[in-house]
């Protein structure tokens, strides 16, 4: 992403905006979100934008305290889910969200755009209820894939 964006994100949803850092100074990782979709029809939910975390503080559980904090956020703002798009080719990243109590959604194809004359790349689309989505609606799996034009 470009400073722009990030920037857009800072003004917009400041809370969302978490930075993780070493006693040092160093960056360890960070989280940035947003809050988006429809109250009226139980769409209100937090969005991961991007989490990342520097190669040599992985696996430590920062990952999963970062989303863990952005869930928290969500909650206070009543939404009813977490949601998160990931390159359905990143198992790492997967297998971590499902630990972290995500599932898939949906399938987005050719969510990805590709460089040097690659294919496109399908995301998952995975969400997390919260607990204002008490019969955990939001989280039943669509049974077909969309395109991105589809979703909101």
């Amino acid at each position: 992403y470009g400073i722009p964006f990030y920037l857009q994100y800072l003004a917009h949803w400041p809370e969302y905006f978490i930075v993780a850092e070493a006693p040092g100074g160093e960056l360890m990782g960070y989280i940035m979100g947003k809050a988006e979709g429809s109250v009226a029809r139980e769409e209100w939910h937090g969005h991961v934008t991007a989490l990342s975390v520097a190669p040599e503080f992985r696996r430590l559980g920062l990952a999963a305290k970062l989303m863990e904090l952005l869930e928290e956020i969500s909650e206070k703002k009543g939404g009813f889910f977490v949601d998160l798009f990931v390159r359905v080719s990143n198992q790492v990243a997967v297998n971590m969200y499902k630990q972290l109590g995500y599932s898939v959604y949906r399938t987005v194809l050719e969510y990805y755009s590709a460089s040097n004359g690659e294919p496109d790349e399908d995301a998952y689309d995975m969400r997390k209820a919260l607990s204002r989505d008490m019969e955990k609606k939001s989280i039943i799996p669509l049974p077909h894939p969309v395109r991105p034009e589809d979703i909101e």
